[in-house]
């Protein structure tokens, strides 16, 4: 059963929604289920059914130490319901216990933000005396001003950067390439983090990725994350942050401010504008608190 799982993750490897990501995602769904299978002294994929999978979905919700999110449930189901569909299409299984099964229904989460103020105190915090405090502003300062993935963070080369035009140009999610500009206060700071502390926290290594850490090579996401709640506790801020906040600030700030929302979708590289006009709900919900707060005939009386 295992072998079946090793193919099954090679042929996603080479379909074009086969990134590590993804595979790394359906690796674990899977061994989850198999895990389970073993429980249960279930030998083959054939031998599941649709009550297996209910037991399945009762098992994982009862071992999390949190209630699972839905968008978690319906992943694990639709990646069952993928790996089902190759088995059968190599005459391993005659059904697909999952074809019925499509999880709770996903609910539209709001994107989460900061306000403007809530990123000058983030940013104000840290030391650009200091290689990692000007790197960590410079960072944050860039993946704010560009709206980045924190995988774009992570991914972006010298070669990447045009100082003179002010613009990122990169590849970003489902091999998109765009281009975005950058205000001139954060061009200052990465320029400066290039020219210095870049060099020192290298240890002579050779590459051309931007941001690197203590050892010289490029941070990953999970360092990004770190570096996030570090700086969050030094400001102060009673909440947790991640980096796609940072995204969600920049396309809600822009929309604050009078952008159209299709300069927003093209800048952060959204495929469909379905996609960006979920923050349009976040400022009219701003707009419906500010009014029911200020419009007299709205108060409380």
């Amino acid at each position: 059963m295992e072998e079946d799982i090793e193919q099954f993750l090679k042929v996603i490897m080479q379909t074009n929604t086969g990134s590590v990501h993804t595979t790394d995602a359906y690796r674990r769904d899977l061994r989850q289920f198999h895990a389970f299978l073993s429980l249960k002294n279930i030998s083959s994929w054939n031998d599941a059914n649709r009550f297996t999978v209910t037991d399945y979905l009762e098992y994982i919700e009862r071992k999390s130490k949190t209630p699972l999110k839905n968008t978690t449930v319906s992943r694990k189901c639709s990646s069952l319901r993928s790996f089902y569909q190759y088995l059968a299409s190599r005459k391993v299984v005659d059904h697909n216990p999952f074809i019925q099964i499509h999880g709770p229904k996903k609910g539209k989460l709001l994107p989460d933000f900061l306000l403007f103020d809530e990123i000058e105190t983030l940013f104000a915090v840290l030391d650009l005396t200091t290689d990692d405090g000007l790197r960590n502003r410079a960072m944050l300062e860039i993946m704010y001003a560009c709206g980045l993935r924190v995988s774009e963070a992570c991914d972006l080369r010298l070669s990447d950067i045009d100082f003179n035009q002010r613009t990122l140009r990169f590849t970003g999610k489902g091999s998109k390439e765009r281009m975005v500009p950058f205000y001139p206060s954060a061009g200052e700071l990465l320029e400066l983090y290039i020219k210095t502390s870049r060099n020192h926290l290298m240890k002579q290594l050779k590459h051309d990725i931007v941001f690197v850490n203590g050892m010289g090579k490029g941070l990953s996401p999970r360092g990004i994350q770190y570096i996030l709640d570090v700086t969050a506790k030094k400001a102060g801020m009673n909440r947790t942050l991640h980096p796609h906040m940072l995204r969600h600030s920049f396309a809600t700030h822009l929309l604050d401010n009078g952008a159209d929302l299709r300069i927003v979708q093209e800048l952060l590289g959204h495929q469909n504008l379905s996609t960006t006009q979920i923050y349009t709900h976040v400022t009219m919900d701003r707009l419906k608190s500010s009014y029911m707060s200020a419009h007299p005939r709205a108060r409380k009386i």
